[in-house]
């Protein structure tokens, strides 16, 4: 496969968005127009059939990392990839790569996944430019003299000492050694003027992946695995996302989206995950709190605007809450943010309205008066600051007395970057704000309040 111009990519990418939407005729029409070897040859042209997080960004890039939902064809974008680095215009004509390290966590899983699988490279290859494996030598060689050589990330180092022009690692995120092989890899792929190595991967918060993708000369493209549906059982799709969406490990494994956990954090994704319900069950009380932005513009912080409930029957320690509804809304106007904490109230037959009023004073209650004169409010004021209100909250969790619904994404990232010595993350974590002052008003507060009756003494 040579080398295309991006004209020439663009070209063949619009021929095939027109075929996918062309009436059965025209698409009968086009293929009879075709002749029998470009026939042939159109089940193997990847540009034209590639979804376009599959082909690699322009520019001058060392690393390509695909970051994807499962599904989301990273394999066949890797496979097709090295495809086009080995391949000549003609299949005995040198490729602009001739030695090629396949890097995946096993020799088994480079073999079976990467090598033979459904969307490795023999099966993406065309007849006439299939590489032949080479089982005892564990390698590929192609009719053009081109070799892949395959090593697994548990030993590092065996990639101490070979040297390359080109790599694929797949499912770099979740190798055990991962550090220690990317390190031997990177000290291997010296060959040629420009070596290029593309990663494929699901991705994890680690800090290997994190390290790759702050680096300037990394590119990345991305997809969710709902971009490939259409090569996707249907029964695959309804069961993952029934089971799935709306959960942190669903946007992990199906968006495809890096959540970080900051070191030291107060809340951990395992520990989210673990709180997860389908259902709330019969609630007591239900507030909604709400954390104002210090201005109403489109640079402002967003309004964290939180739905709790919780069960607060007989002892404190038996009391449980359940995270109802992330509300929040981005750079709002306060009458924006105050018709939609209300509006998530009345959704939710909310007993209160609960807003801090460190930064807005009265006007925070003049604003929700505005909009519903009558609804029920309390304005709380900070006198600590948020890792020391936090902290008690994030007890709660560990004691498990908190439980999350489905659709808390962005919220949860929030609570996953706050650690003991601030917010780890962009702005001001809005959203915990707002988390916090409901649960310190359903259970924090009340808890302090409740005093166990004494028996009298005989």
């Amino acid at each position: 496969m040579d080398t295309r111009s991006t004209s020439t990519v663009r070209a063949m990418r619009s021929g095939a968005d027109w075929l996918a939407c062309a009436t059965p005729q025209e698409q009968e029409a086009f293929l009879g127009s075709l002749s029998e070897g470009a026939l042939l040859a159109l089940p193997y042209l990847f540009e034209f059939w590639a979804l376009e997080h599959q082909l690699p960004p322009e520019g001058d890039w060392r690393t390509w990392v695909i970051l994807g939902g499962r599904g989301a064809g990273k394999t066949r974008a890797g496979a097709e990839w090295v495809r086009a680095e080995v391949e000549g215009s003609r299949p005995l004509d040198i490729g602009r790569s001739r030695r090629v390290a396949l890097v995946g966590e096993t020799i088994e899983q480079v073999r079976e996944v990467m090598v033979f699988g459904e969307s490795g490279i023999l099966a993406c290859s065309p007849p006439d430019r299939r590489p032949k494996w080479e089982a005892t030598r564990k390698r590929l060689v192609w009719p053009n003299g081109a070799v892949a050589q395959v090593f697994s990330a548990h030993e590092p180092e065996s990639l101490r000492g070979p040297q390359f022009d080109a790599a694929w690692v797949d499912e770099l995120a979740k190798w055990k050694r991962a550090e220690e092989a990317w390190d031997m890899l990177q000290f291997g792929l010296r060959l040629g003027a420009a070596p290029r190595q593309c990663v494929t991967t699901t991705p994890k918060n680690v800090p290997v992946l994190k390290t790759i993708l702050a680096n300037p000369s990394t590119v990345q493209t991305h997809a969710p695995t709902e971009a490939n549906r259409a090569y996707l059982a249907a029964s695959f799709l309804d069961e993952v996302r029934s089971r799935y969406a709306g959960t942190r490990l669903g946007r992990q494994e199906l968006d495809g989206v890096l959540l970080e956990d900051a070191e030291g954090a107060l809340w951990s994704s395992g520990r989210l995950e673990a709180s997860r319900v389908e259902d709330a069950g019969e609630l007591d009380r239900v507030v909604v709190a709400v954390d104002p932005p210090v201005t109403g513009n489109a640079g402002s912080d967003e309004c964290g605007i939180l739905v709790v409930g919780a069960r607060v029957q007989g002892d404190p320690q038996d009391w449980r809450a359940v995270v109802l509804e992330d509300a929040s809304v981005a750079a709002a106007s306060p009458t924006t943010w105050a018709e939609a904490a209300i509006d998530a109230l009345r959704r939710h037959g909310a007993e209160r309205l609960v807003a801090e009023v460190n930064q807005g004073g009265d006007l925070v209650e003049s604003v929700i008066r505005q909009v519903d004169p009558l609804v029920p409010y309390r304005a709380v004021r900070a006198s600590r600051g948020k890792v020391a209100r936090a902290e008690p909250v994030a007890a709660l969790y560990e004691q498990g007395r908190v439980q999350h619904m489905r659709g808390l994404g962005d919220l949860e990232d929030q609570m996953c970057l706050m650690t003991a010595q601030g917010f780890r993350g962009k702005g001001s974590p809005d959203r915990v704000d707002a988390l916090v002052w409901a649960l310190h008003d359903l259970m924090i507060e009340p808890a302090a309040r409740w005093k166990r009756p004494r028996m009298r003494s005989l």
